[in-house]
């Protein structure tokens, strides 16, 4: 028989109740799948249990290190910018020096340096407050020094930025000083109506499901109260500084709802990392390489092709090194543990596979791989080794693509520092400008720093998995 011995150990891939109509062990005439499932095939059957490597511990790279880190590089960014825009040519002969320095430091707008620097330091400055709030103190001096040194850091940052805001806008036009609030006027509305500031469980308590089980969005008022306009901007702040919540550790359930479940909470607090990093990375790339070119003058000259290209490699930079601290080994190994269990289907054409035995997809079923089932009017076939998403979700496919591969994230990583670090070694070769060698040269060394990290966690994290897939096999 095509579906081989029942038994106990086939209970988890049991079929769906046939139809009256299919009773008959004829079937119709036509030739045609009937509306009945067959068991899945024996040869498709795979293992209940899934074996997932142990990823070795690495070195982790803390809060205060890395906001110190990018930080420093941040700083060097906006002062190479700086060299690029107010340089001189004080080599010239003593007969005629148009300048006794290199650069123009008349020229130079310190409160907006001040005020672009006390803004780079706002996370650098959060995690030390962290850090100290971390620390138990043993008496009650050491714990009201450590509250007052805490309230002194965020008091003196505030009274920084208060203070060289309040001197530009004397000083600037209110075109010039749009530029300065331009990233906080798009931050609002960005998590203004965003739902991804609610967890998946707050979220479908405000949905409900109709009779064919489609979810459907329940109206919601146009109107917000100032409570719940005041949550969710005092939510955004939060997450601005500390980021994702921490996630339950990873059980190798066996039951799909349970795996789905899971899956949708990775999937929001995923999305929820990614614009975290993107929204950082282009705050840092607007403050350091954008904003001092708002505030030149008309009568002063600058390379653009330059400051450009120094725009672009400030956002990769700050992209990765985000990127890389949002998501490290650990979480990305987490994700690959949950596409595992996830699987993937894969859309056949409809006459295809006309005389294969085809199954009705059920949702409380761990199918097996290479099982073909219909899933409203459509074939698919399973990819994974088990296969419990939904076959017509996008964004299960999505996940398991991009998951299923644990160093996918690592690699594209890597491959993107790798190509910013040969084209900075290609314009440090090939400049003939003072300037740009100076500053290719001193950003270089943030460059080598991470493409290490990078380079190290690949190698280590490859062994593993190549050592766990030979074991498998």
């Amino acid at each position: 028989m095509a579906g081989g011995r029942r038994g106990p150990a086939r209970q988890q891939y049991g079929r769906p109740p046939l139809s009256p109509t299919s009773s008959s062990g004829a079937g119709n005439r036509t030739g045609l799948p009937g509306p009945a499932s067959s068991p899945p095939l024996a040869s498709g059957v795979g293992p209940l249990h899934i074996r997932h490597p142990k990823v070795p511990e690495l070195a982790p790279n803390g809060g205060l290190a890395f906001e110190g880190f990018l930080f420093l590089y941040l700083f060097l960014a906006l002062l190479t910018h700086l060299l690029n825009l107010y340089k001189t040519v004080w080599w010239y002969p003593a007969q005629h020096p148009p300048s006794h320095t290199t650069l123009n430091f008349h020229l130079i707008d310190y409160h907006l340096v001040a005020f672009i620097t006390a803004l780079l330091a706002r996370r650098l400055i959060w995690a030390l407050v962290c850090q100290m709030g971390g620390i138990s103190p043993g008496t009650v001096l050491q714990l009201v020094l450590l509250l007052s040194l805490r309230v002194a850091l965020l008091t003196v940052s505030a009274g920084i930025q208060a203070w060289t805001l309040s001197r530009l806008f004397h000083s600037h036009s209110l075109i010039s000083l749009l530029f300065l609030c331009y990233p906080c006027l798009v931050y609002v509305p960005l998590y203004w109506w965003s739902r991804e500031l609610r967890t998946p469980r707050q979220d479908t308590s405000s949905n409900h499901t109709d009779k064919n089980g489609v979810a459907e969005e329940q109206t919601e008022s146009v109107g917000m109260s100032a409570s719940r306009v005041l949550f969710l901007l005092l939510e955004a702040l939060r997450q601005q500084f500390v980021g994702a919540s921490v996630l339950p550790p990873h059980a190798c359930a066996l039951s799909p709802p349970a795996v789905r479940a899971e899956v949708q909470l990775l999937k929001w607090d995923f999305n929820l990392r990614i614009k975290e990093v993107l929204y950082n990375s282009l705050l840092s790339a607007y403050y350091v390489a954008f904003l001092p070119l708002c505030f030149l003058k008309s009568t002063q000259h600058y390379d653009m092709r330059w400051s450009c290209e120094h725009l672009l490699l400030v956002w990769v930079n700050s992209f990765v090194l985000l990127t890389a601290h949002r998501l490290p080994p650990t979480y990305c190994d987490r994700l690959h543990r949950a596409a595992a269990h996830l699987g993937c289907w894969q859309r056949l054409e409809p006459g295809a596979h006309g005389n294969t035995p085809q199954h009705t997809w059920s949702e409380s079923i761990i199918w097996p791989q290479g099982v073909l089932v219909r899933h409203q009017k459509s074939l698919y076939r399973a990819l994974g080794t088990l296969n419990v998403a939904i076959p017509s979700d996008v964004s299960h496919a999505r996940f398991y693509f991009l998951f299923h591969r644990p160093l996918r994230i690592l690699n594209s990583l890597l491959t993107i520092e790798g190509a910013v670090v040969v084209y900075e070694l290609y314009g440090l070769a090939s400049s003939r400008r003072w300037q740009h060698s100076l500053s290719a040269a001193v950003l270089l060394f943030a460059n080598y720093v991470l493409v290490y990290r990078l380079l190290r966690d690949r190698l280590v994290l490859g062994r593993a998995y190549a050592r766990a897939d030979s074991l498998q096999r």
